[in-house]
């Protein structure tokens, strides 16, 4: 009797952009009722491979794709996906806070128009026995806000699977294929166990599932397959079980890193530090104590969901801090009153990694933008004086080296480098105390790159500190002297000084305790 075919087979994936190959012959399998680990650092080429399988990217000549044992012709159409068989759950479980638990359950069915009359007695019985199915006890009635943070993720992956099972249905197929991508970014340690249990319900239900995810406790935890991506290639694929935690760190990161002590400046302060921060609680960050000196650029890493991203954020009062108070010289705050605004006044500039969503207003020309902070300067008798806010805009992207030096221009319409030059201008005009930056070199060329870095340096020359909290472990290694690594919301590590490489700050991001483990 022949065995089942693969509930999917990917094999030659390959894709490039400009003259850059991020996928390269890539391939893996996964069998039904089987969870398949993917894994490998960031750039690595796990999201262009699952961009490829959504039908968001076309791969390069000689890709090949079968679906339960079916070929289908790549590349896939927007949305076809749905009809093969395969869903995605992504960090973000893309679920309506203000609606119900079965209004989010059906809303594919309602807004395809496949429920003409709704039965919402019918509906709520049966999303009862939806979610008894996978053990997810929670009022269906009940609006998505008012789930817990670890039962939202459970209610997307449930809903996924739903639909899906509809599909196959109509189109005739049997089995089905769930994507997770970095689905427990934004779970506490006690709560993924209990989203592992509605993995392994969907295992058990006959799909394949493609568990994606920076974790590797995780991945060894739940996974039958793993496959690891480094440099868009595939460097080491085969059973979880014959895979340790170093096995797989040696095959992300490329070759062995020799142990280090931890470094004796970790667990002391030196009495220079301008900014100090105390017991810091908030999403996603528990009892943070850090200080930076006038003059240095503190890096500060993490994997997706570690906390690190949600540390600039709570000291500007962007995300409500519960707990924690700082110091920037003689002036001690309270982080769980904290506004932006008195932020800015205590000395504090927030450079955030969504440069068009979150930092500025792209419609505004760059005049406006650069002007927003200080627009009060140019305001007589209760008139905007314009020609003396281009005037300073103008030199201030000077100063900065934007292209083109036109302060008339739309913000939206320059590169990503550029804009991000007028928001280091926007914040720098002020001269804070601290400048933090989220990855401040995300999206921009090489050169914008190193103009960005030449910034950086020059602020600090002049006695300002700055945080930087990158996922880029390069950009660390080229700025940083110190590097904080996060780990389930905690600073769980501190690289100084010759510790500060991109393969060492991976390493330890990755969570491997290399010292007990030498």
């Amino acid at each position: 009797m022949n065995a089942a075919p693969p509930v999917l087979e990917a094999l030659h994936f390959s894709k490039r952009f400009g003259g850059t190959l991020a996928l390269d012959d890539v391939g893996l399998t996964i069998d039904s009722g089987s969870v398949h680990g993917l894994v490998g650092h960031n750039g690595s080429g796990k999201s262009t491979f699952i961009k490829i399988l959504a039908g968001y990217h076309a791969p390069e000549p000689g890709a090949e794709l079968s679906i339960d044992g079916h070929p289908v012709r790549l590349p896939l159409a927007p949305g076809l996906f749905r009809s093969l068989g395969m869903a995605f759950v992504h960090q973000d479980p893309g679920l309506i806070a203000s609606l119900s638990v079965v209004e989010n359950l059906r809303i594919g069915a309602i807004a395809q128009g496949r429920l003409h009359r709704i039965g919402w007695r019918d509906e709520v019985r049966r999303c009862e026995q939806l979610l008894a199915e996978f053990g997810m006890a929670c009022d269906p009635r009940a609006n998505v806000e008012m789930l817990r943070p670890w039962q939202r993720p459970m209610l997307a992956i449930i809903r996924a699977v739903d639909e899906t099972r509809r599909l196959l249905r109509e189109t005739g197929r049997h089995r089905g294929v769930l994507i997770l991508d970095e689905p427990t970014a934004n779970l506490a340690d006690s709560n993924v166990g209990q989203l592992f249990d509605v993995v392994r319900r969907v295992q058990e239900a006959g799909f394949g599932v493609l568990f994606v995810s920076h974790d590797l406790d995780e991945v060894l935890a739940v996974t039958d397959q793993v496959t690891v991506l480094r440099d868009g290639r595939v460097a080491g694929a085969g059973a979880t079980s014959g895979f340790t935690r170093n096995d797989l760190v040696r095959l992300i990161v490329g070759h062995d890193i020799v142990p280090s002590a931890p470094s004796p400046t970790q667990a002391t302060a030196r009495s220079d530090h301008l900014i100090e921060v105390h017991g810091l609680s908030g999403p996603g960050v528990r009892d943070v104590d850090l200080s930076v000196a006038p003059g240095e650029i503190l890096g500060v890493s993490g994997l997706i969901g570690s906390g690190f991203a949600e540390l600039g954020p709570l000291l500007i009062g962007a995300l409500p801090a519960w707990k924690g108070r700082m110091r920037i010289g003689t002036t001690t705050i309270d982080l769980t009153t904290i506004t932006p605004a008195a932020a800015i006044q205590a000395g504090m500039c927030y450079v955030p990694g969504d440069r068009l969503r979150e930092g500025c207003i792209g419609e505004l020309t760059v005049a406006d933008n650069v002007g927003l902070p200080v627009l009060r300067r140019f305001f007589r008798a209760g008139w905007l004086h314009r020609r003396a806010l281009a005037s300073h805009a103008r030199a201030q992207i000077t100063r900065f080296g934007v292209r083109p030096p036109d302060p008339t221009l739309p913000l939206e319409l320059l590169s990503g480098g550029n804009q991000q030059k007028v928001l280091l201008a926007k914040w720098l005009q002020l001269e804070p105390r601290l400048l933090i930056l989220q990855e401040p070199t995300q999206g921009v060329d090489v050169g914008a790159r190193e103009q960005i870095f030449a910034i950086i340096r020059a602020f600090t020359a002049r006695g300002g500190s700055v945080l930087c909290l990158s996922g880029d472990h390069e950009q660390l290694e080229m700025l940083c002297g110190r590097v904080v690594i996060f780990r389930r919301g905690r600073i769980a590590r501190e690289l100084v000084g010759p510790e500060v490489t991109k393969d060492r700050i991976a390493h330890e991001c990755l969570g491997s305790d290399l010292a007990s483990a030498a």
